[in-house]
Formats: structure tokens, C-alpha cells, sequence
């Protein structure tokens, strides 16, 4: 049995907005939306891979806040966890490095008016939902780096 790799998208929240990223590599995804992110590396947490992984390709300063429940199955072995996160203090605005060409602020209205990601779809309806919880359960607060508020 092959062992599973866990890849990371970042549900970073920031003033009620959702930041997406639209792919230019590989070939068959460009021009699709995706919670930034990436792979897991050996003997890192998937945390730290998170901030790793968005300081690379969009040049941000950011934290780790708590993993969205589920996990999403990509191509074999790899699976998708996504973890909310925000932008630490003093951080750069998001701009597209690597394996990206356009950045973009989604308000709640507007989180479909993109052409996610098939892989991302699923994940991105678990945030619409969690974050339309009440700010009791840690999702609704921005302190907690949930919710849309």
C-alpha cells in the first residue's frame, strides 16, 4: 500500500475575504482557481508547510490557525488538508511567485465566481459552511481566523 501525502490549502481569511490563486503550471490546471498551499515535506508539520508554502509562491507572512474538518482525496497518494490561516502583522500583500499569475480577494458573495479547482470544491463548501457558524463556535470571530466577519 502506498503511503498517503498530505498536500495543504490555505483558507487565509483576512477583512471577511478569501484569498484564491489561479494556477499558470501545470499545463492542465492553468487558468483554475486553488486555496494556495502545497506539499507536506518529509518530517515537517503540515503547519509549517503551510507558511512555508505561501511565503514561496505568493511572498507572505502568515500563521497556521486550525485545520478545516475533512480531508479531500487528489490524484494517488496525495490528499488535500486545509487549514484557515491569516496574515501575520507587516506581512506583503499576496502577489503570485510561483506556479501562479493572479491573486484574488473573494468576498462570500463572490467565492463561486471563480472556476476552482475540482479537487478544491469540496473543501471550499466546508469553509463557506463553517464559516457561516455563529462566532461561539471560533469560526465566526476574526480572532480565531474564521468566518467571513
Amino acid at each position: 500500500m502506498t503511503e498517503r501525502i498530505v498536500v495543504v490549502g490555505a483558507a487565509l481569511l483576512d477583512a471577511g475575504r478569501l484569498l484564491a490563486a489561479r494556477r499558470s503550471a501545470p499545463p492542465e490546471l492553468a487558468g483554475r482557481w486553488e486555496l494556495p498551499g502545497g506539499k507536506v515535506e518529509s518530517g515537517e508539520r503540515p503547519e509549517g508547510a503551510l507558511v512555508r508554502e505561501l511565503r514561496e509562491e505568493l511572498g507572505i507572512d502568515t500563521e497556521a490557525v486550525a485545520r478545516v474538518p475533512g480531508e479531500w482525496p487528489l490524484r494517488s497518494p496525495y490528499v488535500l488538508q486545509v487549514w484557515t490561516a491569516r496574515l501575520r502583522p507587516g506581512s506583503a500583500a499576496p502577489r503570485p511567485l510561483q506556479d501562479h499569475d493572479d491573486v484574488r480577494w473573494l468576498t462570500p458573495d463572490e467565492i463561486w465566481d471563480v472556476a476552482w479547482l475540482d479537487q478544491d470544491v469540496a473543501a471550499v463548501r466546508e469553509i463557506e459552511t463553517l464559516a457561516a457558524l455563529p462566532a461561539e463556535s471560533g469560526w465566526g470571530s476574526p480572532r480565531s481566523g474564521g468566518g467571513w466577519s
